[in-house]
């Protein structure tokens, strides 16, 4: 992913969302060239000379200023993660390729410790994921929730391969559309964290060759945040499905993210959470009598 290219588009997808009356500028209507703001309308609303705004959209954030940036997030009405990925993208342009890959990697592996933490979350599905959205690991209920991810046939089961390459996941996921447009958001502010991740590069690439609805979507530029909501699933076994969600990173595994997930309580889901969770529990141990 080439970063002048990916600033460029950046810059050009969100001024064509904001309209000038939305930005409060007088719009004296008649035919306009763009859609949305025009580059000389982003320059004043940013307090920056048009000629500067030009080289910034054409790819070149070189010494680019934490104030000009914050600038460029008001006027373009940036939200949180929108914001967050035009800093990625700062930083990326501002750092050499052998500096960025330097950095300190996302691991591919769980430690055993955070596997024990989610092995001790019997009532609650849970795993761990990367920025690739590769399943790292999970509990036994988890599996059980996403049992039709972890049936495919990947050794390390990855959701988006999931959702746009498997048939099931339109039947799994009840609201697939919006999870879909959403992982393709989650992955497009992970490309802006983590440019020169060739893993990355080449599932971005796999999924734009095999789903024309991922190449449409990625070519928007949405970027999300992931850290609460609700899934609604349509499970094999127990039927639909309503969980809440929390995503929470693991700060001394970097990049990698734990997403657990719950039932309102006395609902028919958390009634099919502890059928699954009894079908999935560990038999005693032979000889151990009822008192232990």
């Amino acid at each position: 992913m080439e970063s002048r290219t990916e600033i460029r588009d950046f810059f050009t997808t969100r001024r064509a969302k904001v309209t000038p009356g939305q930005a409060g500028l007088p719009d004296y209507g008649g035919h306009r060239r763009v859609a949305g703001l025009r580059r000389e309308e982003v320059a004043l609303l940013a307090g920056v000379s048009v000629d500067y705004y030009t080289r910034l959209e054409r790819g070149n954030l070189a010494g680019v200023s934490d104030g000009v940036l914050e600038a460029l997030a008001r006027a373009l009405r940036l939200d949180e993660a929108e914001r967050a990925h035009l800093f990625d993208l700062a930083r990326t342009a501002n750092t050499t390729a052998a500096g960025a890959r330097s950095r300190r990697r996302p691991s591919s592996r769980l430690r055993p410790a955070v596997q024990r933490l989610l092995d001790t979350m019997t009532m609650a599905p849970a795993y761990v994921r990367n920025g690739r959205l590769d399943v790292l690991g999970a509990n036994a209920l988890g599996r059980a929730v996403f049992a039709p991810l972890f049936a495919t046939a990947a050794a390390t089961p990855n959701i988006a391969r999931f959702i746009y390459l498997d048939p099931a996941s339109q039947e799994f996921y009840r609201d697939w559309e919006v999870l879909a447009g959403d992982t393709v958001a989650l992955l497009r502010a992970q490309a802006g964290r983590d440019p020169y991740d060739r893993a990355l590069s080449d599932l971005i690439g796999e999924l734009s060759t095999r789903s024309e609805v991922f190449r449409t979507w990625w070519a928007a530029h949405d970027v999300r945040l992931h850290r609460s909501g609700t899934k609604l699933l349509h499970h094999p076994e127990v039927g639909d499905l309503t969980l809440a969600y929390e995503s929470l990173d693991l700060t001394s595994d970097v990049g990698l993210r734990l997403n657990a997930y719950t039932a309102e309580p006395g609902s028919s889901s958390q009634e099919a959470l502890h059928l699954l969770a009894s079908w999935t529990a560990a038999p005693a141990p032979v000889g151990r009598t009822a008192q232990g």
